[in-house]
């Protein structure tokens, strides 16, 4: 028979437990990620910014997927977000870019600290996936991950088609720079 004492450091033990358990099953989510891209050539500088990407952080799977909508990409010239659009990406018949993998080194969710990490994964751009590992910062602090990554996309893995008449002015690697908060998902 268990008495008062022993049953109530069971139930300690217990409550303790669960609650490692529901913290390192936590789950984050970002609404406004930032995605930035850009290209340089001796012709013309290209890039374009949307602050409407979403990603989710699956703590206990260490699991990452990040997507934007590339019409949210905004360009300075007008014409050039149409080009982009149309003519490259093709976004009518491919509406989203995305990530999925899983992250390396397995983190802590519940402690404070700055994390560089490596998520292997697929990336898919343009209807085409490529396996990637993809370098990048965590950062927790308070129970918030703050994400920041930055690498390059070559058009060519992704069948993103450039025509010669305009092959100066666009280059053959773009550079993608990915940053946001993921705030905690409440259940």
């Amino acid at each position: 028979m268990i008495s008062i004492k022993n049953s109530k450091y069971l139930l300690l033990v217990l409550f303790y437990l669960a609650f490692i358990y529901v913290a390192s099953a936590q789950t984050f989510v970002g609404k406004n990620i930032k995605v930035n891209i850009f290209s340089s050539t001796p012709v013309e500088d290209i890039k374009a910014a949307s602050s409407s990407g979403t990603a989710v952080v699956i703590g206990e799977k260490q699991e990452l997927a990040v997507q934007v909508n590339i019409k949210s990409l905004e360009f300075d010239k007008k014409l050039m977000q149409e080009h982009f659009n149309e003519n490259y990406m093709e976004s009518d018949k491919y509406p989203v870019s995305k990530f999925k993998g899983v992250i390396s080194p397995k983190i802590d969710w519940t402690k404070d600290g700055e994390y560089n990490v490596t998520a292997k994964g697929t990336l898919s751009v343009h209807g085409v996936d490529q396996a990637r590992n993809i370098t990048g910062k965590l950062t927790i602090k308070n129970g918030v991950v703050n994400l920041y990554s930055s690498f390059d996309v070559a058009c060519a893995a992704h069948q993103i088609k450039i025509p010669s008449l305009v092959f100066t002015k666009i280059a053959e690697v773009i550079k993608v720079t990915i940053q946001g908060t993921l705030t905690p998902l409440n259940k």
